[in-house]
């Protein structure tokens, strides 16, 4: 199997390429040679990687700072996005686009399904929103995941800012009333590769459209601050006491959702696939920080 991913440093490329199989083939296409806020440059970098699918996993992540480059983001996680799933449609390939929980306001208080309504807080969440419509609208055979909270041993996210934290001071301070469903980037790759063999597979039948792929169970802020704190203990590494701490104690650029936890029973139901429960993750993760 040969997959083409958007991005190249960015923790979902990276993860795919640590869970490849041996007979697996990863080709990471990136700027400049394929730049999604320079959507000319999409289609033919895709077309000489000649993949059997493609992953659609490059994005513009910074929920913050969004607020102030609102036309950048939409340029990237909508246009640039649309022509990834365009091209996938023109090489005859599936196409696999990674979104968020973002999209969701975090009101319902209960874990969201694929038929919800959206309605996202910010201007990240607006932007792949849009982006999976888009996605929809240039390609109907295309597959969009909803991720939430991803975590890795690789580039920034909130278990390595936590181990940072530990190591230089006694007590964080975590958010405890915002709750998600932390994903480890390793069981997300692991979801996608089984995705794919399944989307090859020969099947017309296979569904097409929105999943929700997360790992299974849900936490706040603060409940994986104090895994992550625990595991790293565990392993002889950094740990500090978790203060709990209101959403307003630690205000933001961007408003983000206060429960955006995600029900994954559609992606179980139609291929199979259920990611692992996020605690039974956290120490895996932990000790490739640790001890990489």
């Amino acid at each position: 199997m040969r997959i083409a991913v958007t991005g190249q440093q960015g923790q979902v490329v990276q993860a795919i390429r640590a869970q490849a199989a041996d007979d697996a083939v990863v080709v990471a296409l990136g700027r400049p040679g394929l730049d999604l806020a320079r959507p000319e440059t999409i289609a033919a970098s895709l077309a000489a990687a000649q993949p059997d699918l493609i992953v659609s996993a490059a994005a513009y992540t910074a929920v913050d700072k969004a607020e102030s480059e609102r036309d950048l983001a939409f340029a990237v996680n909508a246009t640039g996005a649309a022509a990834v799933a365009a091209a996938a449609l023109r090489l005859n390939v599936p196409v696999i686009h990674i979104s968020t929980d973002y999209v969701f306001d975090g009101a319902k208080g209960a874990p969201y399904t694929e038929a919800d309504a959206v309605g996202p807080l910010n201007v990240y969440g607006a932007s792949k929103l849009a982006g999976e419509q888009a996605v929809m609208a240039a390609n109907p055979e295309a597959v969009v995941l909803r991720a939430s909270w991803i975590y890795s041993p690789f580039g920034h996210n909130f278990v390595r800012t936590m181990l940072r934290l530990a190591a230089e001071r006694e007590e964080v301070g975590v958010v405890a009333d915002q709750f998600g469903s932390p994903t480890s980037a390793l069981d997300l790759a692991d979801g996608i590769w089984a995705l794919a063999s399944r989307l090859l597979g020969g099947s017309a039948a296979s569904p097409r459209g929105v999943f929700h792929m997360a790992g299974s169970g849900s936490a706040s802020w603060a409940d994986l601050a104090e895994a992550t704190f625990s595991a790293s203990a565990a392993l002889g590494g950094p740990s500090a006491r978790v203060r709990r701490i209101d959403a307003a104690q630690f205000p933001t650029a961007a408003v983000r959702p206060t429960d955006s936890r995600l029900d994954c029973g559609r992606l179980e139901a139609a291929f199979g696939i259920r990611l692992p429960d996020w605690r039974a993750s956290i120490a895996a993760v932990v000790r490739r920080l640790i001890a990489p």
